[in-house]
C-alpha cells in the first residue's frame, strides 16, 4: 500500500520521537550525581584510583562522582551491579583490566559477560606489579632468580592476596614462560610481611604495597612486570628485560553498562584523559607508581579482549581452580 507522503512523513516523525528524549539527554549529560562502582575494599589500589579520577571528574563534569565499594566475588558483584545497571552513564564500573580478564575464565558460571555487558569507556593508569625476593635468596636479577629455582625444584614458594588475583597469576606467567617450579601459597590477607621474614621467598606484588619496603631496603626488587620500566623505580629492569614477551601490566579503567550512548562515553573518554593530563593528578599517581594511561574506548576495549584471551591460557595452564 503506498502511503500519502504528509502521512509518511507525519508516521516517519513520531517514529523519530522516542529517540529525541535520550540523545538530548545523552548532550546534557550529566545532570545529576554519577555513581562510580568500585569491587575491592577501601584503601585497595582500584579504590584509591578511583577516587582521584572520581574528584577530577566532580570537578570537570560539574556534578559530584560518588565511589561505592561492592566487594566481593573476586569483584563480580560491582561488575553485575553495573552491567545490569541502566545504559544511562549514571551507574559507572572502576574496571582492574587483568583481574576482569582473568575472571572471564576463571568463574564458570558468571551471570554476565563483561565483554558484552561492559562498555569501555576511559583508562586511568597503569600500575606494574614488581617480582620483589627475600633478603635471603642469593640471587639479584632475574636470570640469576631462574638459575637458582631450577637448581632448588620444589622449594621456592610465592606469595599473593588470593587465588586470581593479579599477584598469583603474574607469578603463573613466570612459571608459565620460564619453566621455573614454584609454589603458589595464597593468603586472605597482606602477604608481605611473610616474604620479609623469610617464610615465603618471593611475590609479584603490586608496586605501590611494595615500594617502600623495597626503598627500606626490606625487600630487594628484581624487576618490574610492566613493558617498560617504572619511574618509581628507574634502576629496576623489566622481567621482559630477561624473559622477552613478559608482561603483566596492572591497568585500571573505567567501564559503563553495555548499550549506553556513544555521546555519553565519547564525554567520560575526554573529560577523563583530559583530567590525566593535569600536573596535580600525574604527580599524585607517581607517588604510587602509576602512570597515567590515556586511551579510547575501543583501545580499551581492545586491551581488555587481548588480556582475557592471554589469562584464559595461563589458567588454563596452571590449572587454577577456585577453591
Amino acid at each position: 500500500m503506498k502511503l500519502p507522503r504528509r502521512r509518511f512523513v507525519y508516521l516517519a516523525a513520531g517514529a523519530a520521537l522516542p529517540i529525541l528524549p535520550r540523545i538530548a539527554s545523552a548532550l546534557d549529560y550529566p545532570t545529576r550525581p554519577v555513581r562510580l562502582i568500585v569491587g575491592f575494599f577501601a584503601g585497595s589500589l582500584s579504590d584509591i584510583l578511583a577516587r582521584l579520577i572520581a574528584q577530577s571528574l566532580s570537578e570537570r563534569l560539574k556534578q559530584q562522582v560518588i565511589v561505592e565499594n561492592r566487594t566481593g566475588a573476586g569483584s563480580n558483584i560491582a561488575a553485575e551491579l553495573v552491567a545490569r545497571a541502566s545504559p544511562d552513564g549514571y551507574t559507572l564500573l572502576l574496571v582492574p583490566v587483568a583481574v576482569a580478564a582473568v575472571n572471564a575464565t576463571l568463574y564458570e558460571n558468571l551471570n554476565f559477560n563483561f565483554i558484552r555487558d561492559i562498555a569501555p569507556v576511559a583508562c586511568i593508569a597503569r600500575t606494574p606489579t614488581v617480582m620483589a625476593v627475600n633478603l635471603s635468596v642469593p640471587v639479584k636479577t632475574v636470570s640469576e632468580f631462574i638459575v637458582y629455582a631450577n637448581a632448588n625444584p620444589g622449594t621456592i614458594n610465592f606469595a599473593s592476596g588470593g587465588i586470581g588475583s593479579l599477584p598469583h597469576v603474574a607469578g603463573e606467567l613466570f612459571k608459565f614462560m620460564t619453566g621455573v617450579n614454584l609454589t603458589h601459597v595464597a593468603y586472605r590477607g597482606n602477604y608481605l610481611p611473610d616474604v620479609i621474614a623469610g617464610q615465603v621467598q618471593v611475590a609479584f606484588a603490586t608496586l605501590p604495597s611494595a615500594i617502600e619496603f623495597i626503598r627500606a631496603g626490606r625487600l630487594r626488587a628484581l624487576a618490574v612486570t610492566g613493558a617498560t620500566r617504572s619511574p618509581a623505580l628507574p634502576d629496576v629492569p623489566t622481567v621482559g628485560e630477561t624473559v622477552p614477551g613478559y608482561v603483566v601490566d596492572g591497568d585500571n579503567g573505567i567501564g559503563a553498562p553495555g548499550h549506553t550512548p556513544s555521546e555519553v562515553i565519547n564525554k567520560l573518554n575526554d573529560e577523563t584523559n583530559a583530567a590525566l593530563a593535569d600536573p596535580t593528578l600525574r604527580a599524585r599517581l607517581a607517588e604510587l607508581g602509576s602512570e597515567p594511561r590515556p586511551m579510547t574506548p575501543a583501545e580499551l576495549g581492545k586491551s581488555l579482549a587481548d588480556e582475557t584471551e592471554k589469562w584464559a591460557k595461563v589458567i588454563k595452564f596452571a590449572s587454577i581452580k577456585l577453591e
